[in-house]
């Protein structure tokens, strides 16, 4: 399909929230030895229980290099008893697994039921690990599978780095969408006007930092997660020593004071995170916030820390109608990402 010339806003296409009706999550098959080193075959585990787990309820589609890794793909389906039917393999290159980051934005239009690609710039969160230009051409690939139109704003953007109340707001942080190594032409009041056009939202809330090891300078997907449309789920340190202590309360000190358009003030539930997890001295960006909700199923990262359990029944209580699963993520976390970073989903309309 065509790249076309119109803003989003405009012509009644806006971007819903990720509980909105989903006919697919999208995935890039993991394989990047300088992520993963030798650590992919522990991967797949938990990768295969997230598949099985949201193609209950809706399609998982994934990106491959090629067709051994199609074979390989639909041998583990068998191993882990997915439904094949419920999985779609698509011939699409890719330099890395981070789908949230290099996959498309699936905008709708509700009163024509229509639905448009934001073809955002890639560029590995700032440059850091080229080679990127396979990932920044997915968009459009996945635009042409879908027969959807697409535009471009020709800015670098990540899905990671926003959150959606499906209302009209966005969340996001300054060290991630300020940061000179993605949009330095820009300031914050053209980037919030990019994103109100292309996103059809009407207003942007920042906080400033995201957490320690996260290498993406701090998206808001590991930090803070809207679970309807004036609630937020927000990540705090019970540890004063921790270094994400201040980070995280400096974080709800400022969703304090924000309010909606409708001047209602946000409800914050804390979610504890995890115990630090490190590997050879380093840091990584384990948290619970870094969910995926299905259409069925919230699927929780976990990392064998012992307040697990309170999260997750934190998180069930805010999704009645969905089941919360946690599978254990510490060895994706190697990678400095999860469940939600590994996925793009494709909202639809219900039939």
């Amino acid at each position: 399909m065509p790249k076309i010339n119109l803003i989003p806003k405009e012509n009644g296409f806006s971007m819903p929230a990720e509980w909105h009706h989903q006919r697919a999550m999208w995935l890039s098959f993991p394989k990047n030895v300088d992520t993963w080193e030798d650590r992919l075959a522990r991967v797949y585990p938990a990768y295969f229980k997230f598949i099985k787990a949201v193609s209950g309820g809706q399609q998982v589609c994934i990106n491959v290099d090629d067709a051994e890794t199609k074979r390989f793909i639909e041998d583990e389906l068998y191993k882990y008893d997915i439904q094949e039917s419920k999985i779609e393999i698509y011939l699409h290159k890719t330099n890395d697994a981070w789908c949230r980051d290099h996959g498309p934005a699936v905008l709708l239009n509700h009163k024509t039921k229509k639905r448009l690609v934001v073809e955002w710039g890639y560029n590995a969160w700032g440059g850091k690990y080229p080679p990127f230009d396979a990932d920044d051409e997915i968009p459009i690939k996945i635009a042409n599978q879908l027969g959807l139109d697409f535009v471009v704003p020709n800015i670098i953007m990540e899905g990671g780095s926003v959150e959606f109340n499906g209302a009209g707001t966005i969340l996001t942080s300054k060290s991630c969408l300020l940061n000179p190594n993605r949009n330095p032409h820009l300031n914050q009041q053209q980037i919030e006007e990019i994103l109100y056009n292309y996103y059809g939202a009407e207003q942007v809330l920042w906080v400033n930092e995201g957490i320690k090891g996260d290498d993406t300078d701090g998206h808001i997907d590991d930090t803070i997660r809207f679970v309807n449309e004036s609630t937020v789920l927000a990540c705090k340190s019970n540890n004063k020593l921790d270094e994400n202590y201040n980070i995280l309360r400096d974080n709800i000190k400022l969703l304090e004071k924000m309010r909606l358009p409708n001047e209602q003030k946000l409800d914050i539930v804390q979610l504890p995170l995890p115990k630090p997890v490190f590997d050879s001295g380093e840091r990584l960006p384990a948290s619970y916030a870094n969910f995926y909700i299905a259409n069925d199923v919230v699927v929780v990262p976990t990392y064998r820390s012992k307040n697990e359990n309170e999260a997750l029944d934190i998180i069930q209580s805010c999704f009645k109608t969905r089941k919360v699963i946690g599978i254990d993520s510490s060895e994706i976390i190697w990678g400095l990402g999860s469940f939600h970073c590994l996925s793009q989903q494709e909202p639809d309309f219900l039939v």
